[in-house]
């Protein structure tokens, strides 16, 4: 793994916890935010939010069903931003 994709996953990682209100360690690649950590619809536009000031980019809400992990996350927010890590 790349150390910029491990930066972005890191900080991708920090939002998710802040907004789901668990300790960072917490949050796997592949652990689902629903039936992990009981994620509903509104912290899933919280995690967008949070994503798109972040990053300075638009994610249309389209995508939010595929965001249902940390690795999901990543691969949304790469293709939106241009990530190439």
């Amino acid at each position: 793994m790349s150390e910029a994709r491990e930066k972005h996953l890191d900080e991708l990682r920090e939002i998710v916890a802040e907004v789901l209100e668990v300790e960072p360690e917490e949050i796997t690649e592949t652990g689902s935010f629903v039936e992990e950590h009981e994620a509903d619809s509104l912290r899933a536009i919280e995690i967008l939010a949070r994503i798109e000031k972040k990053y300075k980019i638009d994610i249309p809400q389209s995508e939010l069903p595929q965001m249902e992990n940390l690795k999901a996350v990543y691969d949304v927010v790469a293709a939106q931003s241009g990530w190439q890590d």
